[in-house]
C-alpha cells in the first residue's frame, strides 16, 4: 500500500500544529482611542481660532446673542487699525471694499468689535461706513459682565424724558 501525501494535507498539519489561526476581526479599540484624542485636541483648539485679531472688548451689562450664524467681523484695535475678518485694511479701502460686497448681495449681520481703549471717532466712521454702504444689520460686539447702569432689565421701559415730560409726539 503506498502512501501518498497530498501537499494541501501537509499545509492544513502545520496549521494545525502551530495552534494559531488568522483572525478576520478588526479591532477597534485603538481606532477609539485615536478618535477620542482628536476629539479632545479639537474642542480645546476650536475656540482659539474663532477670534483672528486680539482686543480686549469693553464690558456692558448686555446678554449674549442667540443667533449664532457665521457674521462678517470688523474689528478696531486700540491704535486705530481697522481689520476685516483677519486682515488689516486702509480706512481708505475700507468703504469701497464693503460698498462692493453690499451689491454683491451680502446680507448676513456684520459685527464691530471695537477694543475699549480705541478712538470713538474711529470706530464711529467705521459704523457710519457701514451704514452708508448699504448695510443694514450692523452689530457693536462687547463682553458680558461690566458695570451694572441700575436698569432691571425686565421692568417695562419709561417713556419720559429726563425732564419728566412724556417723550415722542
Amino acid at each position: 500500500m503506498a502512501l501518498t501525501l497530498d501537499s494541501t494535507n501537509v499545509r492544513r498539519g502545520r496549521r494545525r500544529g502551530r495552534g494559531r489561526r488568522a483572525l478576520s476581526e478588526i479591532n477597534v479599540t485603538p481606532l477609539v482611542d485615536v478618535m477620542l484624542v482628536l476629539l479632545i485636541i479639537f474642542m480645546i483648539s476650536a475656540p482659539l481660532l474663532t477670534a483672528g485679531v486680539p482686543v480686549e472688548l469693553p464690558k456692558t451689562e448686555a446678554g449674549a446673542l442667540s443667533n449664532q450664524s457665521q457674521p462678517l467681523t470688523v474689528t478696531v484695535r486700540a491704535d486705530g487699525s481697522i481689520f476685516l475678518q483677519s486682515q488689516q485694511v486702509d480706512f481708505s479701502r475700507f468703504a469701497p471694499t464693503m460698498k462692493a460686497m453690499s451689491d454683491a448681495g451680502y446680507d448676513k449681520p456684520i459685527y464691530v468689535r471695537a477694543d475699549g481703549r480705541a478712538p470713538y471717532s474711529v470706530v464711529a466712521q467705521v459704523m457710519a461706513s457701514l451704514s452708508a454702504s448699504g448695510f443694514k444689520s450692523i452689530g457693536l460686539l462687547t463682553d458680558t459682565g461690566g458695570p451694572s447702569s441700575g436698569i432691571d432689565p425686565t421692568s417695562p421701559p419709561n417713556l419720559a424724558s429726563p425732564s419728566g415730560a412724556p417723550m415722542g409726539r
